[in-house]
């Protein structure tokens, strides 16, 4: 079974975050292990501001750089995905589509199954896109994106296979203003029916912040990636999750970045 590297929050173009995605890159690239071994899992805000195109440009250079190495990409959009974080643009929805997956025809979820997972991405911002949502920084998923998911949760082709739910917004009740606002609708969908469910967007979370949810809603691996390049300073994970240990405490920090946006990458 592969293993999965959770990524999240990078904000290529704010500061230093794109050096230090690309230091990332350069680290997970450089390392022994197969790449067929894994699949690396971004869960949004894979730029600081959309509306800047050259953030995008590079995000989709350097995801393409990993594809080139062998590496399976999955992806959703976070809220600065879609604009600046605070103000969002419906147009963004198309484009997220046409730069990172090849097509404008994809629908949410997104489901791929890659052996013996089954990897169901959700877009935890689109809903928030019309006139007085599209302001502020939290997510929705919605009623259609919510019953389709709950009808992939059926599908026999996934019963016998590990499922991953992975999506931008954190999705338990933390803080006003940032929540996943239909997170009760989503827990009576997926509660003891998958095996991880990942996310990211809350960057200030506590320093346990990856492992302190695992088994809430009845989950066993529940993880907050915060800000992989450290935004500003801030709590953030390069996460090595192998679903094929039930004992989550297998699965590791991979990160030791300092200051200079030194990585050492240890994959195992």
């Amino acid at each position: 079974m592969k293993k999965i590297i959770h990524l999240s929050d990078l904000h290529i173009g704010h500061e230093v975050c794109g050096s230090r995605f690309r230091a990332i890159i350069d680290a997970i690239i450089k390392t022994k292990q197969p790449a067929k071994n894994y699949i690396i899992l971004i869960t949004g805000d894979i730029v600081d501001n959309a509306n800047h195109y050259k953030q995008t440009d590079e995000a989709v250079g350097n995801i393409d750089l990993l594809r080139e190495h062998g590496y399976r990409i999955l992806v959703v959009p976070g809220n600065h995905d879609y604009g600046n974080g605070a103000l969002g643009n419906k147009k963004f929805v198309g484009l997220f589509k046409e730069k990172y997956y090849g097509s404008r025809d994809i629908s949410y979820p997104k489901l791929d199954i890659i052996g013996k997972t089954a990897f169901i991405g959700l877009d935890s911002t689109a809903e928030e896109l019309h006139w007085h949502d599209r302001f502020f920084s939290e997510g929705e998923l919605g009623k259609e994106q919510l019953k389709r998911l709950g009808e992939i949760l059926k599908d026999k082709r996934i019963a016998d296979r590990k499922k991953v739910i992975y999506l931008h917004h954190h999705p338990f009740d933390f803080k006003a203003g940032m929540q996943l606002n239909d997170n009760k609708k989503l827990r009576k969908i997926i509660s003891n029916k998958v095996d991880a469910l990942l996310f990211g967007h809350y960057h200030r979370d506590s320093e346990s912040a990856g492992k302190e949810y695992n088994g809430t809603w009845g989950i066993p691996r529940c993880y907050n990636g915060g800000s992989s390049t450290h935004k500003n300073g801030d709590i953030g994970f390069q996460r090595v999750i192998d679903l094929s240990r039930s004992d989550a405490g297998n699965d590791y920090d991979a990160e030791f970045i300092n200051n200079s946006a030194t990585v050492h990458f240890a994959l195992c």
